[in-house]
């Protein structure tokens, strides 16, 4: 261990995973740790209220405590170093062992699962862990192989060390403006997961504001820039040649080939039909982070073969009266929705949407899905967000409210069933948080599963 928390005394805002998670690698350092949360019983204090905050040489900040929370604000003037979940791990990690970081608006949990998936394809002993809710700070304290963790905005904020082999930020449009203030403070906290990067900054060959991420980003001398595209790929690319997944940046002779990484169809499983283009690139997302610690190329097709999709992610629950409902309640943004409607038929849809929106707009999400929508159930205690940019992009759509109580979800699958036809897709892809009316998305997830179920009875 590095024993760097030696003799500190630790203050940790927030008392779930990551706060236990913290408290537990603070003692074993030789660390004093001090918990509050309001909403805890077991911890330290249950507000900051008669704490000395100028007797803390650190502040370990739970993703809940948004920068302006007075706590945090009180914390920073109180002079004493703010750190995330994941810098908190990366001091206490066991050295030697090599990171990768995926982030993004959309496609983090898939592409992180796949990063594992073709690793351990390889013969490595992967951690797959971070925001899915598998604690970061415990795994990076175990001896693994690889550690691969999937990043929020929320974490990256006060993250300000940690130096990775590879990361990728898949895509960066506006979430939890409610948190960062802005899409521009949004934005900057994304770019953070390309710091001290050591070996390879992958981005989207096509997306203009990840690439100028990449080429402000301060990395370690050597580090460069490794392109993803759905196409024929250049030097320093991965790409696709007539269905074959290709690698142009691993490889010594990347300038006069490209050597073969596994197909598309080695994803075919994953879902019906043709695979949709954000799972090609995931894939190549998650290879090119693989190919960035030396997984060799070969274990990319065997990874991606004997993949599975994350629960509640475009996942088919049943077929009732010729009708498909589909639950994608991980989608609790706008870009994640739009994710969810590819490859479906136009005019096809009758989507169950809303929740939190989390200071989003909806503008654009409307206007990608609206000739693949035949009927909005709309649910959510603030619906008028998406109601707005529905009446103003999509107003020859029906559209049916669902007032909030116990039985939401089950008055929503109704209400679904009532005006879907035969050979429609009922597709829950909410574009929204799910801490109005649910425990997590997971549960909204399940939720709507039973109640898809009991229309078989």
């Amino acid at each position: 261990m590095t024993g760097r928390l030696d003799g500190l005394a630790v203050l940790i805002l927030g008392f779930g995973v990551a706060g236990r998670s913290a408290r537990e690698a603070a003692f074993a350092e030789g660390a004093t740790a001090v918990v509050v949360d309001p909403h805890a019983a077991d911890a330290d204090c249950t507000s900051l209220d008669g704490v000395a905050l100028d007797g803390f040489d650190l502040c370990m900040s739970s993703p809940g405590f948004a920068p302006h929370h007075p706590w945090v604000v009180a914390v920073a003037d109180a002079g004493v170093e703010i750190v995330s979940e994941m810098e908190f791990a990366w001091r206490v990690r066991r050295e030697g062992i090599p990171w990768v970081l995926v982030t993004g608006t959309n496609g983090k949990t898939t592409t992180t699962q796949m990063v594992g998936a073709i690793a351990e394809a390889g013969g490595l002993d992967v951690a797959v862990c971070g925001n899915m809710g598998i604690p970061v700070i415990g795994a990076a304290r175990e001896s693994h192989d690889l550690v691969a963790v999937e990043i929020a905005s929320l974490q990256l904020h006060f993250t300000t060390t940690l130096s990775p082999h590879a990361a990728v930020c898949l895509n960066a449009d506006e979430d939890h403006l409610d948190w960062h203030g802005s899409v521009e403070a949004y934005r900057a906290d994304k770019a953070r997961v390309y710091s001290h990067v050591q070996v390879a900054c992958v981005y989207g060959a096509h997306d203009s504001v990840v690439e100028e991420m990449v080429a402000d980003a301060d990395v370690v001398d050597g580090a460069r820039a490794v392109g993803i595209t759905l196409g024929s790929p250049s030097v320093s690319h991965l790409g696709v040649v007539e269905g074959v997944l290709v690698d142009r940046a691993f490889h010594d002779d990347r300038r006069r080939e490209a050597l073969e990484l596994g197909h598309v169809d080695d994803l075919a499983h994953l879902v019906a039909g043709d695979v949709p283009p954000y799972l090609i690139f995931n894939a190549l997302a998650a290879a090119a982070l693989c190919r960035a610690v030396g997984v060799a190329p070969e274990a990319v097709a065997r990874g991606l073969a004997g993949f599975s999709l994350d629960a509640h992610r475009t996942a088919f629950v049943a077929r009732v009266d010729e009708v498909d409902y589909v639950d994608d309640s991980k989608a609790t943004n706008a870009h994640a929705a739009i994710a969810a409607f590819g490859g479906r038929a136009p005019q096809s849809v009758v989507w169950l949407a809303g929740g939190q929106a989390k200071g989003q707009e909806f503008d654009a999400l409307v206007q990608s899905v609206r000739d693949r929508v035949r009927h909005v159930v709309l649910l959510g205690e603030d619906p008028e967000p998406l109601a707005s940019a529905l009446a103003g992009h999509a107003p020859d759509i029906p559209v049916t409210r669902i007032e909030p109580g116990d039985t939401v979800m089950q008055r929503a699958v109704q209400a679904a069933r009532e005006v879907a036809r035969a050979g429609d897709t009922v597709l829950l892809s909410p574009a929204c948080a799910s801490f109005d009316q649910f425990r997590s998305y997971a549960d909204r997830g399940e939720t709507f599963a039973r109640a898809v179920e009991a229309l078989k009875a």
